[in-house]
């Protein structure tokens, strides 16, 4: 078991033989409907993805920012040449594929243009229905968060880490100067994060 345990692909493809299992028992009890399943799917693709997405930026904020000036100066390069360029690959698609996968479940359920507007596109009455206001600014909140993502955070830290040899030549100011640009908006991430989440809770649980 803990050779099988200590393969991350192993460990990954057995959860979703369980994750199968799960789905095979649903169909045997109560017959597959393909019009509650595929977006219980879509759904549950979306929740997966924003624990990755979510999880990461919490752990860049909650623990690898504030525990950088404890580590000995002689390990630092490890920690931005390995181990924070392989997270933020998975911060950033985990972004992507939280939005992606949040447009789908919006345009399946019939929301996603009433979201975007915050119900100002309602032909029943505009600025009436209080959880699709709430699921829309959540909706933007993430948006938002994606933004900064692909547009900010990750531009600068190739800049500051110099991932993938891109910016061999760049000067230690410039660099440094990227690395706050990145911190910052990371933070900006973290505070929108709260809201989000309390935003798309509140909209299937509240309302």
């Amino acid at each position: 078991m803990a050779a099988f345990l200590a393969n991350l692909r192993n460990t990954v493809i057995a959860g979703f033989v369980l994750a199968a299992l799960l789905f095979v028992l649903y169909w045997k009890m109560q017959g597959f409907d393909q019009a509650t399943f595929w977006p219980f799917f879509v759904r549950w693709c979306h929740i997966g993805s924003g624990v990755m997405w979510i999880g990461l930026l919490w752990y860049f904020n909650f623990v690898s920012t504030p525990t950088m000036p404890k580590i000995p100066a002689e390990l630092k390069p490890a920690l931005g040449r390995y181990i924070t360029p392989a997270a933020l690959f998975w911060f950033r698609w985990g972004a992507m594929s939280t939005l992606f996968f949040g447009l789908i479940l919006a345009w399946q359920n019939g929301y996603i243009g009433p979201a975007y507007t915050l119900d100002a596109s309602d032909p029943g009455g505009s600025f009436s229905n209080p959880k699709v206001i709430d699921i829309g600014i959540g909706m933007w909140l993430g948006t938002i968060m994606w933004f900064n993502v692909w547009f900010v955070i990750w531009p600068n830290q190739q800049k500051a880490l110099n991932i993938a040899d891109k910016y061999p030549g760049l000067a230690q100011a410039d660099k440094d100067s990227a690395a706050r640009t990145a911190g910052m908006f990371s933070r900006i991430n973290t505070l929108l994060s709260i809201p989000m989440l309390f935003a798309m809770v509140a909209a299937a649980h509240l309302y």
